[in-house]
């Protein structure tokens, strides 16, 4: 699944870290807001745009535990003890925090979705692994999770309009490492071209992973960051599948499914492998950074 990476690149922050950390943040929410979809495009339909089914978070967890790997689960890993604890926060179905199962003794994860959190728990106890559920959304959570050695939250920052207190929440329940993981650009920006296409409606591009660590780096929690290509492997059952998935994220009726798989099929899907435009090798951004948590867990030569 991955790759190849390069190291940390100043040009991340784009400079935005000489700005205070609440225009930073505010900046943020208001690129966030933009990806706002236009009530009467999602009112002649009755499919939300935003939901993906538990299946495609499920394959990827499953692909992860087949062969982990990339800088944002060796940076967890690397400072994970034997018999630590993880906090999983946005875990799906634990593509994140499974596979760190085998050095932990338990995982924490949190999610807006049961759905989800029924998902890890099934693969868990193949693991032998305790898992702690938390349903909810962070950090409206936060007080009801203890914290962990290790907090990982991947691909979910671009669901947070706040982000200055869900990251500091993230900080404050991490004993070593918060490590946090999302793509380079909105992950929705590779759809942008059918929405110009099929809705005449021109999408926006920021924010981007650089907006977040400028907000990291203003909240002075010193973050680092490396930038991967990341192999995405088909997760659709068939061409037909993503032109309904896709259907639906595009709030366009059934009777447009052919007009969209032309689109598709113009933008480079190969039929026979289907998946997402632009996601074969998709940028991808690794950020890490300290947990503030005061106790901390036990040395390494100690276990």
């Amino acid at each position: 699944m991955f790759v190849s990476h390069t190291p940390h690149r100043a040009e991340l922050a784009d400079n935005r870290h000489m700005v205070p950390a609440a225009e930073l943040a505010e900046r943020w929410r208001r690129d966030l807001a933009s990806w706002a979809i236009p009530e009467e495009i999602t009112s002649a339909v009755e499919e939300s745009p935003w939901t993906l089914p538990t299946r495609f978070f499920a394959r990827r967890a499953d692909q992860q535990l087949k062969g982990p790997d990339g800088p944002s689960y060796d940076r967890a890993l690397e400072t994970l003890p034997s018999g630590g604890t993880v906090l999983d926060v946005g875990s799906g179905a634990g593509a994140a925090s499974l596979p760190l199962a085998r050095w932990a003794s338990s995982i924490t994860a949190v999610d807006t979705s049961a759905g989800m959190l029924d998902a890890l728990a099934e693969r868990a106890i193949d693991l032998g692994i305790d898992v702690r559920r938390t349903v909810g959304r962070w950090p409206d959570v936060a007080g009801d999770v203890p914290p962990a050695d290790v907090v990982v939250c991947h691909n979910v920052l671009y669901n947070v309009p706040d982000i200055e207190p869900f990251v500091l929440a993230l900080t404050s329940h991490a004993r070593r490492r918060v490590v946090v993981q999302l793509t380079a650009r909105h992950p929705l920006t590779p759809l942008n071209p059918l929405w110009l296409r099929l809705h005449g409606l021109r999408r926006p591009d920021r924010p981007v992973a650089g907006d977040a660590v400028a907000v990291l780096m203003a909240l002075g929690l010193r973050p680092q960051a490396r930038t991967w290509m990341r192999s995405e492997r088909p997760a659709f059952d068939s061409f037909d599948d993503l032109v309904e998935v896709t259907r639906r994220r595009l709030c366009l009726p059934p009777a447009r499914a052919g007009e969209l798989a032309a689109a598709l099929r113009d933008l480079g899907v190969d039929p026979r492998h289907p998946q997402d435009p632009g996601s074969a090798a998709r940028e991808t951004v690794t950020v890490w950074w300290e947990g503030s948590v005061a106790e901390r867990a036990a040395p390494l030569d100690a276990m």
